[in-house]
């Protein structure tokens, strides 16, 4: 009976995940876990299991570490754009090399801020998920220490945007050549096709990351 009928098999799925995370979090004292189960339980619909794949956190983490090299681990407030369920805020959070006084997860949807703010929920104050628009954020008036986003495909025009930040802002910017996927409306061809479409003025890393299906590239520096 143990083998053709498991003690869990009246659960869903989501029970199970959540029982999964919820003592894997207990084990390794993680808030990152911890708050991965709260979203499993509480936000049934969030695409959680895509927004935390492992090609989404392979390229997160990898961005983490460069950060790190190129700019150290203390700001004073982190702008995310494009934030959608808070992952990169939540693994900023988690990571020790990091001393974040306040991070915003920015994002145009409406629906992706409860999300993130159950995940990043042990930040406290730290963290705060906003539903804007990044073309019309008051970047002056905000004086991020860092803006990211790591979804510059999704921009028609990137210089434009850019274009709104104060001189010597730090940026990390991420696109990919991924050109088969139809919300990809401004690829790149190449680490250089970027580094020429971004024009930053001072570029303190530069790099790419292959994975299976296109190359992740990515810039650190100031605007």
């Amino acid at each position: 009976m143990d083998v053709t009928q498991p003690r869990n098999a009246g659960l869903d799925w989501h029970e199970q995940a959540f029982d999964l995370t919820r003592g894997i979090a207990a084990y390794v004292n993680c808030p990152l876990v911890a708050g991965l189960a709260r979203v499993i339980t509480k936000h049934p619909k969030a695409d959680i299991a895509n927004a935390f794949n492992h090609k989404q956190v392979a390229c997160k983490m990898w961005a983490l570490d460069r950060l790190f090299e190129s700019c150290g681990g203390r700001f004073g407030r982190i702008w995310v754009l494009g934030g959608w369920y808070g992952v990169l805020p939540a693994m900023l959070f988690n990571d020790a090399r990091f001393d974040i006084a306040a991070l915003d997860s920015i994002d145009i949807d409406p629906e992706v801020a409860p999300v993130a703010r159950t995940l990043n929920r042990e930040a406290g104050d730290r963290f705060r998920a906003l539903t804007a628009d990044m073309y019309a954020l008051d970047y002056a008036a905000g004086q991020p220490d860092l803006v990211v986003n790591t979804s510059c495909e999704h921009i028609a025009d990137l210089r434009a945007w850019l274009a709104l930040l104060p001189r010597g802002t730090n940026v990390l910017l991420q696109s990919n050549d991924y050109f088969s996927e139809p919300t990809h409306i401004n690829c790149v061809a190449s680490l250089a096709a970027f580094e020429a479409m971004a024009a930053l003025r001072e570029v303190r890393f530069s790099g790419e990351l292959p994975t299976k299906n296109y190359t992740r590239f990515m810039l650190i520096g100031t605007v």
